[in-house]
């Protein structure tokens, strides 16, 4: 890990897709605040939005009222209150009842970055050339593949495919992933949701990641590229880049 200090510059894109009339897929990031997440909502009528809209208004607010908290207590803490909002909300409502989101955040500070995940949205790294998948999917198909019960082959065709195992604001608590990382300069972080994952195979993401491009035009050719592939659900994504401090 590299010692001299490291910054982050963000960028992001979303699109409802080629298929679906709306975009239930929520981001948002305060590279002030060192808060990226991407959340992927669902629901009955516009239940998707705003459960997807909760988390990352919830994620967004308590990340940027952090004080001297520990940077893991402070985000795990923002995504159970997300997930309380968003549970007691369906409650109050027979229209948003079973209403809930996926989300994947990364969080950081001049210490410390860790990644954290409800869901199937994911977070990638790419270092020096190499994608790493950080995140494991909560879906059915992908913990059959991780106990070996079925192939990835299988997985990506099963009619299950799209059957999670856990999500935010369908129960009262939620159980959330973190991955402590040691970021390094150079290090470009992707945060998505499975309308980027489902239409583009992590080598193609390897290789639109590869191309020198500025962070903001890079988002959109990743999202343009699924949309390509077939757009078959909404697409969001959040490039987080690390940096070494200019002059350091």
């Amino acid at each position: 890990m590299s010692s001299a200090p490291l910054q982050l510059t963000a960028a992001a894109a979303t699109h409802r897709g080629r298929k679906r009339p709306t975009n239930e897929d929520a981001f948002g990031f305060s590279v002030e605040h060192g808060v990226y997440v991407v959340c992927d909502g669902m629901g009955g009528a516009a239940a998707g939005e705003i459960a997807s809209s909760l988390a990352v208004d919830e994620m967004i607010r308590l990340m940027s009222n952090r004080t001297t908290q520990p940077l893991n207590d402070v985000a795990l803490d923002a995504i159970q209150c997300a997930n309380t909002a968003i549970h007691s909300r369906s409650q109050r409502s027979a229209k948003l009842s079973g209403m809930g989101t996926t989300l994947v955040a990364l969080v950081a500070d001049d210490a410390h970055l860790c990644v954290m995940n409800v869901g199937d949205s994911r977070c990638y790294r790419l270092r020096q050339g190499e994608l790493e998948q950080v995140t494991l999917d909560h879906s059915l198909v992908e913990e059959q593949v991780r106990m070996g019960n079925m192939t990835p082959d299988e997985a990506l065709r099963s009619p299950l495919r799209n059957v999670i195992t856990r999500a935010l604001g369908t129960q009262r608590e939620v159980t959330t992933d973190v991955f402590e990382m040691q970021p390094e300069a150079g290090d470009l972080f992707l945060l998505c949701s499975d309308g980027l994952t489902r239409e583009l195979s992590d080598l193609q993401l390897t290789q639109l990641l590869l191309q020198d491009e500025p962070l903001d035009q890079l988002s959109g050719t990743l999202v343009a590229a699924a949309n390509k592939a077939g757009g078959h659900d909404n697409i969001t994504c959040i490039l987080v880049r690390v940096e070494t401090v200019p002059g350091s």
